[in-house]
């Protein structure tokens, strides 16, 4: 014989009983004012018994009046509360999709691999549940409670997943933000490493070229203190001794200074304003050796020469600057 296992009262079942409960002693109570005033009605009492009679039947029935309305008030609070999570689930719902639209936005917009092949938030399930909270809210307030639920634990989920991939984004923007700063590094030290080898090379080819003394065009039959080309190299090579320099630092004497004015005491360069055999920069250098520096060859070589030995120390170490640079 097959067992019979009691049956579950169904939700609504239980909703409508409550209902019926609370409603009971609203019933009572009528049902006894109306035989309690029928009663008065069909019996005969004295005097004192009717005030009597009276005043107890006045205080049940305010007392009966009163109790409906103390329930009902009790009910608007349960309605308000449920009223007030409502509108505050939907509210998160809310913030929820907008976040859900903003970090989809700025992952497309930024570009970057974020290591996950899905980089948007659904938020289908939790606008279906916003719209079943709002046609609830016209319903009895335990029905909305349970769509309040769903639509804060649907939130949640949103919430969750839009979080992870905000996390995931501002990692990837972290990285690209590094890789540039490592990849700057790496072309600056590049470059720096070039500049250095470059004027390396340049030291080098300078070092060369330096080695051995140019050839120099001297100019013969000139005489010390003259003012001829020939005239100058003579009160040159005059003057070598004082410094301790040789025939081999006159020849790169004679190779600099034709280079610069052609051993032309009255050399003027009009774009530099450079003048004198040695274009002194400006000519009035040249003043510190003796007022006549613009008409004394020896005094324009007498300044050279000290500016050769205090800045290149040989002018075969200036005629190496100039051949690498241009000047001296």
């Amino acid at each position: 014989m097959r067992s019979q296992l009691p049956l579950q009262p169904s939700r609504r079942s239980l909703r409508r009983t409550e209902r019926r409960i609370r409603r009971r002693p609203v019933l009572v109570a009528s049902t006894l004012t109306v035989g309690l005033l029928a009663t008065a009605a069909f019996t005969t009492v004295t005097p004192t018994s009717q005030a009597e009679a009276a005043g107890s039947l006045s205080a049940f029935a305010l007392a009966s009046y009163s109790t409906p309305a103390q329930s009902a008030g009790f009910g608007d609070a349960e309605t308000t509360d449920a009223a007030t999570a409502a509108d505050a689930a939907l509210a998160s719902a809310a913030t929820a999709v907008a976040a859900a639209q903003t970090v989809a936005a700025d992952i497309a917009a930024s570009g970057l691999d974020i290591g996950v092949p899905v980089t948007s938030v659904g938020t289908a399930e939790l606008e279906a549940a916003v719209g079943q909270l709002e046609r609830a809210q016209t319903l009895p307030a335990a029905h909305a409670a349970e769509f309040t639920d769903v639509v804060t634990a649907a939130t949640a989920s949103v919430n969750e997943q839009v979080n992870g991939l905000r996390g995931k984004l501002d990692a990837a923007i972290a990285l690209k933000a590094q890789q540039e700063a490592e990849e700057k590094a790496r072309l600056e030290a590049e470059a720096a490493a070039a500049a250095a080898a470059a004027e390396a090379e340049a030291a080098a080819s300078a070092s060369r070229s330096g080695s051995t003394a140019p050839n120099p065009v001297y100019a013969t039959g000139g005489a010390v203190g003259g003012t001829s080309p020939a005239d100058a190299q003579a009160t040159a090579r005059a003057m070598l001794g004082n410094y301790g320099w040789g025939d081999d630092q006159f020849g790169c004497l004679v190779s600099l200074w034709q280079k610069e004015s052609g051993w032309n005491y009255q050399a003027h360069n009009r774009s530099s304003g450079a003048y004198g055999i040695p274009q002194a920069l400006p000519g009035s250098k040249m003043a510190s050796a003796g007022a006549d520096w613009q008409t004394n060859p020896a005094t324009q070589i007498a300044w050279g020469l000290g500016y050769i030995s205090g800045r290149y120390g040989t002018p075969c170490g200036a005629w190496d600057h100039s051949q690498s640079t241009g000047w001296y």
